[in-house]
């Protein structure tokens, strides 16, 4: 029998321009660090940002930023509690703490979502349900979590509780869903243990299957309470979109997809590839990934459990090849021990995707000195509102028999009027900007010889090593001449 004491859904939260008032909670939750900054400014500073951290790898190319920067996240998480009175309080946790901050409504977070969230923390008196408290371990509910799909709608409640039995549990669904019909599965996440993590390691489906779906860039994805799935859907299209594009896949190429997850990455590139490596270590990641790939009829893409870095290490100790490995791991980075088995299997192509800048940089730092250079580098805007940005970096291999390092000293250089004019890093801008072409320092020098602004010859290099040198293209001399008539130079 429904329990007629539940309290109806909030009413709808009144809008507010978050440009010009911000958040009323902002300081004590710390979610949001750029809340009250007008987002025009945000896009600069983490553009600066990047360029900052990254510009010396290669020219970062401007941000992509959001349409509607506003209730996009589409996974809220609450923690419950009870106040100084006694009353039943939800929200985030204080930045750097495990105090909760009550929140009526997050102007990042999907607005179904909380609204769900909140039904349900009206309910918990009328079904003598009692939330957990961290220091005693007694009580029920310590967490719940709402998932909607974008495209599909298709919304999931997960209660983390302490127990696994839920008191009235088909009347509790009965009266949520009466108020929220369009929910379409309720999981009990049990985490009986004495810990920060949120999620427990085991789900009970009370209602619907356990999981909801959703379409991204062509592709369904089922998606379970512990899977990762990026958290703005909007802005992940863009994101897998560029990472396919700097793949340059052709159709013939074996690709590594690591830290795989659902295989959201690498299902997306399966149509573009002759074959499709996942690796993931958590086991439901792995689950939904193949019925994934069955699901879209993929039969080029194998999803396997286990550590990636020793997935790697393993092939490149059986002599097996892949032409590309997309990576994109959590936001404190690669470790060394990882980077170094992608070195060792000496893919072509790495497309490294990026939350955390500061991280990036240190792994970027480690595969330029071991064999690979950065070719571009693409800042996308998926945290509006908070200092997190995302990016999608393309290293290439460097051969031997290719590319020559030449080291040209500014005092061996016969410094004309014309060259004041314009530096070796002003002019590969410029083609980079202008055609698209990466020129190197010694294509730019070969040029100005041609064109009578003199270069030495650097003594230090033997004869065989001037020999040996690459010779600049054409389409790429067409380039830098005219980089040098527009500075003037010739």
């Amino acid at each position: 029998m429904e329990n007629k004491q539940t309290k109806a859904a909030p009413k709808a939260y009144p809008k507010r321009d978050a440009l010009k008032t911000g958040c009323p909670v902002s300081r004590k939750c710390g979610g949001c660090q750029y809340q009250g900054m007008p987002y025009k400014e945000q896009l600069k500073k983490k553009q600066k940002q990047e360029e900052t951290l990254l510009g010396k790898f290669c020219k970062v190319s401007p941000i992509i930023g959001m349409e509607q920067p506003l209730h996009y996240r589409n996974k809220v998480h609450r923690a419950f509690d009870r106040d100084r009175k006694g009353n039943i309080i939800c929200g985030p946790y204080e930045a750097g703490t495990h105090h909760i901050v009550p929140v009526e409504n997050c102007l990042i977070e999907d607005e179904k979502c909380q609204e769900i969230i909140y039904t349900i923390s009206s309910m918990l008196k009328s079904f003598k349900i009692k939330t957990y408290d961290e220091d005693t371990g007694y009580g029920l509910l310590r967490h719940v979590m709402v998932r909607r799909g974008f495209q599909s709608g298709e919304i999931m409640v997960v209660l983390v509780l302490g127990s696994p039995i839920l008191p009235s549990k088909n009347n509790f669904v009965k009266a949520l869903r009466k108020v929220h019909p369009e929910i379409t599965t309720i999981v009990l996440n049990i985490n009986d243990k004495k810990t920060s993590m949120v999620l427990g390691e085991r789900d009970i489906p009370i209602y619907g299957p356990g999981f909801i779906k959703d379409r991204l860039c062509g592709c369904t994805f089922r998606i379970s309470p512990r899977s990762f799935y990026q958290v703005n859907p909007v802005q992940t299209e863009t994101l897998y979109s560029e990472a396919i594009r700097f793949a340059g896949l052709t159709g013939k190429e074996t690709v590594f997809d690591a830290y795989c997850g659902i295989g959201t990455i690498g299902l997306i590139a399966a149509s573009h590839a002759k074959k499709v490596i996942g690796v993931e270590l958590n086991k439901d990641a792995v689950r939904d990934a193949r019925i994934n790939a069955r699901e879209n009829h993929i039969s080029n893409a194998d999803f396997c459990q286990g550590d990636a870095g020793e997935f790697m290490m393993a092939m490149a100790e059986n002599e097996q090849h892949v032409d590309v490995v997309f990576m994109d791991p959590p936001r404190l980075g690669s470790d060394k021990k990882f980077l170094s088995s992608v070195v060792r299997l000496s893919p072509e192509r790495i497309i490294y995707i990026s939350c955390g800048p500061q991280s990036l940089a240190a792994d970027l730092k480690y595969l330029t000195k071991n064999q690979y250079f950065v070719e571009k580098i693409q800042p996308v805007e998926m945290f509006a509102y908070t200092s997190h940005v995302e990016t999608v970096c393309l290293l290439s291999k460097l051969h031997a028999d290719q590319h020559i390092e030449v080291e040209l000293q500014m005092d061996e250089l016969d410094l004309m009027a014309a060259e004041s004019k314009a530096t070796y890093e002003e002019i590969k801008d410029y083609v980079l900007e202008h055609s698209g072409l990466k020129v190197s320092s010694l294509y730019i020098a070969q040029v100005k010889e041609k064109c009578g602004i003199i270069e030495r010859v650097n003594y230090n290099l033997l004869k065989s090593e001037i020999a040996r040198q690459p010779k600049c293209p054409p389409e790429k001399e067409a380039a830098i001449r005219e980089a040098l008539e527009h500075f003037r130079m010739i």
